[in-house]
């Protein structure tokens, strides 16, 4: 099967849903499939261009579209790669602000109607839009009002025979717009490539990837402070990756408690990897209904280690659900029993993908 992926960027280490459809292209290629890339709106790169991208000792084939291109030479230089590869499907890996810095890619629904070929369509929802949280602004309502317009554009423009999301609380929201998306996991943005090959001097939490701000990390490090008697081992926060902004603020609230840590910022996939798999916890600050949408969250798991979420209030309109395999932190109700943490399966996730797509 020949399978075109759309998504926005495609640098690698850049780009969460990049990374994750380069690790599904890998594993289909692998599988005797046929499958590339297209990057629509790259911000990495100035001029088009077409390179093989190493993943997991495969080579994927990846097209890249600058960002500031114009929407007429987009067209032409996306109908030439579809028209070399003649795929049976395109996938559309949908993130609003893949597409537009504002969220509201007014233009993308015309463009893909204007695409030409014998493919179907498959969207896959990363995210949909805001303002379906308790606390979201009058602001990011009105901001989802018209996302919500552009995506039910786009499914009557592509009319896709097949759709996904990765959790339950979009497969509900898309469901009240009459989508009917099927549940389709995501990999984690780090291969698992490591062993565990020492016995840590202590219990290591690792915070890998973007801290989103709001979370409760005071308030849980507070909590933690009062539970570590509980641990056989003293505890050892390591960051890994681009943590951003608030990276400060949270080395700021350990030094004050006098727990160590270490900053080791943008490593290679196989130190990280390494990291992961050393450590007994790892920390999320992403919602905790819109955990399942994290790359983080997913190579925490896919590396077998327990997830502590620890996130600002973001509570869904309706929809609400117990999701496995993570800790929900609650200030002054800190609860940290190892969860046995379901094995992750690549090849499953690829088997499952084209065997949906197969009877579509």
């Amino acid at each position: 099967m020949n399978i075109l992926f759309i998504c926005g960027s495609a640098e690698i280490g850049n780009d969460g849903v990049g990374d994750y459809t380069r690790r599904l292209c890998g594993v289909l290629i692998r599988s005797g499939h046929k499958a590339q890339i297209l990057s629509l709106c790259d911000h990495q790169v100035t001029f088009f261009k077409s390179e093989n991208q190493i993943v997991e000792e495969t080579a994927v084939m990846v097209h890249r579209i600058p960002v500031s291109t114009n929407h007429n030479q987009r067209l032409v230089w996306l109908q030439s790669v579809i028209n070399d590869l003649q795929p049976n499907w395109i996938s559309l890996q949908y993130v609003p602000y893949s597409f537009n810095p504002k969220g509201l890619p007014f233009w993308l629904p015309s463009f893909l109607k204007k695409i030409k070929g014998n493919h179907k369509w498959h969207i896959m929802f990363h995210e949909l839009w805001l303002g379906i949280d308790v606390e979201s602004s009058f602001k990011h309502k009105c901001i989802g009002v018209v996302q919500q317009l552009i995506v039910k554009k786009i499914i009557r423009n592509t009319k896709p025979q097949f759709v996904n999301t990765q959790n339950k609380l979009y497969q509900f929201f898309l469901q009240s717009h009459n989508i009917n998306a099927e549940l389709l996991p995501i990999c984690g943005n780090i291969p698992l490539t490591a062993i565990r090959t020492k016995t840590n001097e202590f219990t290591q939490v690792v915070l890998f990837g973007t801290i989103h701000p709001g979370a409760l990390f005071k308030e849980f490090i507070d909590d933690l402070v009062s539970f570590k008697s509980k641990f056989d081992k003293p505890i050892k926060f390591v960051f890994v990756g681009k943590n951003g902004a608030e990276l400060s603020n949270y080395t700021n609230v350990l030094d004050r408690k006098e727990i160590p840590y270490e900053v080791m910022g943008i490593q290679s996939e196989t130190v990280i990897s390494q990291v992961l798999i050393d450590s007994d916890f790892g920390i999320s600050t992403t919602p905790y209904f819109q955990t399942e949408k994290s790359g983080v969250f997913a190579a925490y798991k896919e590396h077998q280690i327990n997830t502590i979420c620890v996130s600002r209030e973001w509570t869904p309109t309706k929809g609400q659900y117990i999701i496995p395999n993570i800790i929900k932190y609650e200030k002054n109700n800190l609860k940290l029993n190892t969860i046995a943490v379901q094995v992750f399966d690549l090849n499953g996730l690829a088997n499952q993908f084209i065997k949906s797509i197969s009877i579509s």
